[in-house]
């Protein structure tokens, strides 16, 4: 007995006959011991996955990072200096950074459990010609699959037999309609979304029943294709985490710099090599911001609780700031642009065009005529319209339902049904006028056929009449009258090519153009010769999948901010074309990259390519993955936005994923680094804006602990070069960068939005975290912080003693502390000018100082540990006078780059 083939077969290219053979499976189904054999040997027909992350995992990767390794190295230099008072504090800010950034990541990424929950539990299967339901898992390849509405398909299969088949593949492919399937062989390579005779696993059947021979299980399917991509596809680092990791080792070869600067000065000036050792561990100690790790997860903790507010939910703490950074936003169509809803917004009826207000399942909203009035019955232009929304309301059997707790219409059935039930409450029908029909029989939709119809009794009717509705070509080829101002007239060539104008028109808008028609008959059953000929050609509907409101808006608003918007989508170019262009993402002439031209072209065509297209249709998730990696080759920050399973391994791969919390598949939201609560596209931009707004903080945070660090720094290089004592003791030094900076710098990494953000460009991909006017402010700042420190310890080197003169440099340090703290809220925005309010928080941290500083000063035990003595009032004013230099040079500063034109930064 020979082997199954293995899935690189086109199954959709063979007759039925074929693949079975190919299978040696028969229509009958395979015998029970033959799929025992052949479970045996292929194993379960199930997802393989990847074990998440434990918690000592996620513990690991808070650790990896320079700026940590910087604290680990300052807890080992104080050690080895003999203050292991110093080594427990850096080991405490090690331990809160850890527990902050594993409280925000505990939620492991779980796409492949995601993935599996999607897959049918059970499967209808025949074996030995008997029907039999098996758990999934036990599928093999060769099974006939029996599929009814309702049904989750079990595996990847060739369909044999169609009855009205159709499945919902949106999740898989992007396309918003159900797929009509049929037996019949294709020819060529075909795309996935267009292989109308096969059904793939985790997909819905909504209507009709089939069978299918099963060609492909488990990782083999294309939905275990995808989640072999999802666990191959890497997840990179943030654009912050890359900056933050630079920084930090500039840090730590500046700290490593420092100290083998004083420890030589120190030999060269005959200080014995054991002093200079500790002078060198000090100079290490003032270069590293030991809170900067710290600070960093608060903000970023804050800025994930700030986004919640506003509808984005952050899986992965350092994606707060990504959209911030982002220079291209790549969008699925289908429920992110789009509503995922289809909607009639235009019809032709009794050769009148008609618009239709609302959008989605929701029939709010009015039909107007072609000056803009409602029209509903009563008049004889509107009869034929009321006569198209009876067809569409009885040939139909979906039913719309609302949802009170989210004010939101689902619809029950098909989809383009649903549309046509809003429609019909629309245009005037009552939401219970089925009700006053009886049903007398139907004929189903076939994709063989293209039609479907009701055979319906009205009320005050003389007879049945048979309602039909379906592709345009086929009702107008099956009438031989029109209704034109409420008269059946003959069809004549002119009728005729006004009709098929009005579908191209319609077509030209990338509307799905669905028609209708009726028949007087008198018969208790519906037959086909009826509804195939001897038609009243009534009108057509226009149908499509339209823009959210709220996502042009959004769209344009992320233009004017500089990025790019890139539609990606499994639906057919024209349509894409259509929806891209109402949505502003492009105007008319621009290209429309498809799957097939992906395809034939290279990896580095598309990177020299892709930056000038934007739109992409009829794509596999594979295009998906190779666009965002070909963007990022470019230098690109991207942001994938999606909510199928199709969706998945890009959403991973792309520098912040986002994915849609009430469309979104379970795999989406899996994969993701953020979830839109309310699938709205603007709340993208309202990321965008917090994210800019965040890092923009985090600049301003590190810029003022560079500042006061280079400033201590200077002030020990200084005091060894004079030949004076060390100003500051190792534990004073610490108090600043961890005490004095973290009541300060905590409330300024939560400073307001001062200006329109959106107003400017992104930042420069390889744009670090401080420009060259931030290490302006720096270099201009320290010395000023360095000088007035020193200064203040030299005058007060006296009678009363090294210890007076210390806590005297200690105070005036931080005094500038504070008076930066109040500079640093805006880069350009004078102090004096900003509302002191503006920032409570800061106000609150400053005050904490100061009483923290007043327990350090006064308080006895305090006093031991620090090394400090009481400070008269005058000895406050003076270290405040000092202080207050810093912010009167940042003003000085400020006014020149206002002189310059220079906004924030």
């Amino acid at each position: 007995m020979t082997e199954p083939a293995t899935n690189q077969q086109l199954w959709y290219a063979l007759s039925p006959e074929a693949v079975l053979e190919q299978l040696d499976s028969r229509r009958d189904g395979l015998s029970a011991q033959e799929a025992a054999r052949r479970l045996a040997v292929a194993g379960p027909n199930a997802l393989q996955g990847v074990e998440g992350p434990g918690l000592l995992s996620l513990v690991l990767k808070q650790l990896r990072s320079p700026l940590i390794y910087m604290l680990f190295a300052a807890a080992a230099l104080s050690l080895a200096a003999g203050h292991p008072i110093d080594a427990v504090v850096v080991g405490l800010v090690l331990v809160l950074n850890t527990v902050i950034g594993v409280s925000q990541e505990w939620r492991a990424e779980r796409s492949l459990e995601a993935l599996r929950s999607m897959a049918a539990p059970r499967a209808r299967v025949l074996r030995d010609g008997t029907v039999e339901i098996i758990p999934a898992a036990d599928v093999v390849r060769g099974d006939i699959l029996m599929l009814e509405t309702g049904d989750l398909v079990g595996a990847d299969a060739r369909v044999i037999d169609v009855s009205d088949l159709r499945i919902d593949e949106s999740a898989l492919t992007g396309e918003s309609d159900t797929v009509g399937k049929s037996v019949d062989a294709l020819e060529g390579t075909v795309q996935l979304a267009d292989q109308r005779n096969m059904v793939r696993m985790t997909t819905a059947v909504t209507d009709g029943r089939g069978r299918a021979v099963v060609v492909a299980t488990g990782m083999e399917t294309s939905i275990g294709e995808i989640a072999h991509e999802v666990q191959s596809a890497e997840s990179d680092l943030t654009p912050l985490q890359k900056r933050l990791a630079s920084l930090g080792t500039l840090i730590g070869i500046g700290a490593i710099g420092f100290a083998t600067l004083v420890f030589v000065i120190g030999l060269l000036r005959g200080f014995p090599a054991v002093q200079m050792l500790t002078y060198a561990v000090a100079a290490a100690v003032s270069a590293i911001p030991e809170g900067l790790p710290a600070v960093i997860s608060v903000v970023l903790a804050v800025g994930v609780q700030r986004m919640a507010r506003r509808n984005a939910i952050v899986r992965n703490m350092p994606a707060v700031e990504t959209l911030g950074s982002t220079t291209v936003i790549c969008s699925d169509k289908t429920g992110t642009i789009t509503r995922n809803e289809m909607t009639a917004s235009r019809m032709w009826a009794g050769g009148t065009t008609f618009t239709v207000t609302g959008e989605g399942f929701s029939p709010r909203g009015a039909v107007l005529s072609e000056q803009g009035e409602p029209v509903a019955g009563g008049n004889d232009g509107a009869t034929g319209l009321i006569q198209l929304l009876t067809i569409g309301a009885l040939a139909n059997n979906a039913t719309l339902e609302h949802d009170e707790v989210e004010d939101r219409w689902r619809v029950e059935g098909n989809p383009t049904d649903g549309a046509l039930l809003a429609v019909s409450e629309k245009g005037g029908l009552a939401p219970d006028f089925r009700e006053c029909a009886e049903r007398i029989d139907e004929i189903p939709f076939s994709s063989r056929f293209k039609y479907m119809a009701s055979l319906d009794r009205l009320p005050h009717a003389p007879g049945p009449r048979m309602h039909v509705k379906g592709a345009f070509e086929r009702i107008l080829d099956a009438s031989d009258r029109m209704l034109v101002e409420g008269r059946e007239v003959v069809v004549t060539p002119e009728l005729r090519r006004a009709a098929e104008q009005a579908a191209e028109d319609m077509a030209e808008q990338a509307l799905r153009v669905v028609a209708g028609g009726y028949r007087d008959v008198d018969a208790s059953e519906a037959e086909r010769g009826d509804a195939e000929s001897g038609l009243v050609f009534v009108g057509m509907w226009g149908l499509l999948d339209p823009p959210r409101p709220e996502a042009v808006a959004a769209v344009a608003a992320a233009q004017k901010a500089g990025i790019q918007i890139k539609m990606i989508t499994g639906d057919h170019a024209v349509t894409a074309a259509a929806i891209a262009r109402n949505a502003g993402i492009i105007s008319h002439g621009e290209e429309v990259v498809t799957g097939a031209e992906l395809d034939v072209t290279s990896d580095e065509e598309l990177a020299d390519r892709v930056g000038g297209i934007a739109v992409f249709a009829r794509v596999s998730p594979t295009h998906k993955l190779r666009i965002v990696k070909a963007l990022q080759k470019r230098g690109e920050v991207v942001a994938m936005t999606g909510d199928g399973v199709n969706d998945a391994p890009a959403l991973k791969r792309a520098d912040i994923g986002v994915s849609m919390g009430i469309t979104g598949t379970e795999v989406a939201k899996e994969s993701s680094d953020m979830i839109l609560v309310d699938d709205d596209f603007a709340t993208i931009l309202a990321a965008v804006e917090e994210g800019r707004v965040i890092f923009g903080n985090l600049r301003r945070v590190v810029m003022f602990l560079l500042t006061t660090n280079l400033g201590e720094i200077l002030l020990i290089i200084a005091a060894l070069i004079l030949d004076l004592p060390l100003p500051l003791t190792a534990v004073m030094i610490l108090w600043v960068n961890l005490v004095t900076d973290g009541v300060s710098v905590v409330p300024l990494g939560l400073e307001p939005r001062h200006d329109d953000v959106l107003s400017r460009k992104p930042r420069p991909p390889a744009e670090g975290v401080l420009t060259r006017r931030y290490v302006t402010r720096i270099v201009v700042l320290a010395p000023v912080i360095g000088a007035g420190t020193l200064a203040n310890f030299v005058a007060h080197l006296g009678p009363e003693g090294q210890l007076y003169a210390q806590t005297m440099a200690f105070t005036t340090l931080v005094a500038f502390e504070w008076f930066r703290a109040f500079s640093t809220r805006s880069l350009t925005k004078s102090v004096f000018t900003q509302n002191p309010f503006g920032n409570r928080l800061l106000l609150g941290g400053i005050g904490i100082g100061v009483v923290l500083q007043l327990t350090a000063v006064y308080w006895p035990p305090a006093q031991v540990a620090f090394g400090t003595v009481n400070l008269s009032a005058r000895d406050w004013a003076v270290a405040l006078a000092v202080g207050s230099t810093v912010l009167f040079v940042d003003e000085i500063l400020k006014l020149v780059d206002r002189l310059r034109g220079r906004g924030e930064a």
